[in-house]
């Protein structure tokens, strides 16, 4: 394989794992809240904060990945 070729797969990974990842933490973590909530109704607003808050903190990790697969593509 040659250079090209090597980061073009080093990309997708990263962009793949890297996105995949915090997918899936997002969905345990709205699963979760959301049981949560289920089963104590008055900490609903306490519990909406932390999850946004979460949910924000796993995307920020999505697009850091995506921003080093193309630091990786166009180096």
């Amino acid at each position: 394989m040659d250079q090209t070729s090597v980061r073009l797969v080093m990309m997708g990974l990263t962009v793949a794992i890297g996105g995949g990842m915090p997918a899936l933490a997002i969905g345990l973590l709205t699963g979760k809240a959301l049981e949560a909530m289920g089963r104590n109704p008055e900490a609903a607003n306490d519990l909406r904060t932390n999850m946004i808050l979460g949910i924000a903190f796993a995307e920020a990790i999505a697009i850091y990945s995506l921003v080093i697969g193309l630091i990786i593509r166009f180096t």
